[in-house]
């Protein structure tokens, strides 16, 4: 059931942590290991890349623009509507560095009619960077995370379960599974998490969010056929980050299995998440590509630049 948030739901109990390993649902870290590998690493590692002053087209009906603003924040246009997905403008989040600059100037976004959030962790749904947007009329979120949206500026908020969907006049959003986990701080598990399908004028666009690979990607190419799919390649390594994440072998599985048509990556060359180099996973999905002769469907973007699809 689709709900719009006005009261703070109720919090279950969290559990206090044994040990920093359970601050993440696969157990990776030694706090030693993060700290030197995602932290110390990345304060001496110079930044680079700069924001693009973005020319948008003049869009026709059923033309669409999609702009990769880093990580796994994208801009989505069409001729009457302007969409954010995880919009993330951060140089730091908390401790850690971004590594690359944001693609686009939050000053030079257009005007935003929608905000999809496929969950709540704080490099999807960050607060300082929404809290700036230009007055944004709706979000769409997971169930479970509308009370984190108070006080940000929307003017509505939806919740949605998998397989709900919400929409406006002639475009409509539906959440989608994904294999991955919504907690924000200490087992806060009842928030939801997911990927989002946006239907407008004809076209059909998925936004993963976070996921390893599952096989509800062909069950969501079955039940809504998306034809471009912005799939999550970063933060696959060591092996067990796989039970959340996907490495850009899998990406190209779970492409075909969505049975789409365009294939974008995001969520990599960003944030050091992971312990893989961080242009390896760019390189890896163009040798993958190659191999299973997709290389025709694959568009890397540029940050900060729109590319008409």
């Amino acid at each position: 059931m689709i709900r719009e948030t006005s009261e703070t739901p109720a919090t279950p109990r969290r559990k206090l942590p044994r040990s920093f390993k359970d601050l993440t649902p696969a157990k990776h870290f030694n706090p030693r290991t993060f700290f030197k590998e995602l932290i110390w690493k990345g304060w001496f590692t110079p930044r680079h890349g700069k924001p693009e002053r973005p020319v948008f087209p003049k869009l026709k009906r059923g033309q669409v623009a999609i702009t990769w603003i880093g990580h796994a924040s994208f801009l989505i246009q069409f001729s009457d509507l302007n969409v954010l997905v995880d919009p993330n403008f951060a140089n730091w989040l908390f401790v850690m560095k971004r590594l690359k600059r944001v693609g686009l100037r939050l000053r030079d976004l257009p005007r935003i009619d929608l905000v999809l959030l496929t969950h709540a962790h704080f490099d999807h749904f960050h607060k300082p960077t929404l809290r700036k947007l230009p007055h944004p009329k709706i979000g769409v979120m997971p169930r479970g995370v509308g009370d984190l949206a108070k006080n940000l500026g929307f003017s509505r908020v939806v919740e949605l379960e998998w397989w709900e969907s919400f929409g406006q006049k002639d475009w409509q959003v539906t959440f989608v599974p994904s294999k991955h986990w919504g907690a924000r701080t200490l087992r806060d598990s009842h928030r939801g998490y997911g990927g989002f399908v946006l239907e407008h004028q004809g076209r059909k666009i998925y936004h993963a969010g976070d996921s390893a690979y599952f096989d509800g990607f062909t069950e969501i190419g079955k039940q809504l056929r998306p034809e471009i799919a912005l799939l999550p390649i970063g933060a696959y390594h060591p092996e067990s980050f796989r039970s959340v994440h996907m490495g850009p072998v899998e990406a190209v599985q779970a492409f075909k299995d969505l049975r789409a048509k365009v294939f974008v990556p995001m969520h990599y060359g960003t944030f050091k998440l992971s312990f893989e180099a961080m242009d390896e996973p760019p390189r890896l999905l163009r040798e993958t590509a190659a191999q299973q002769k997709l290389t025709k469907h694959l568009k890397i973007l540029d940050e900060g630049v729109p590319k008409v699809f």
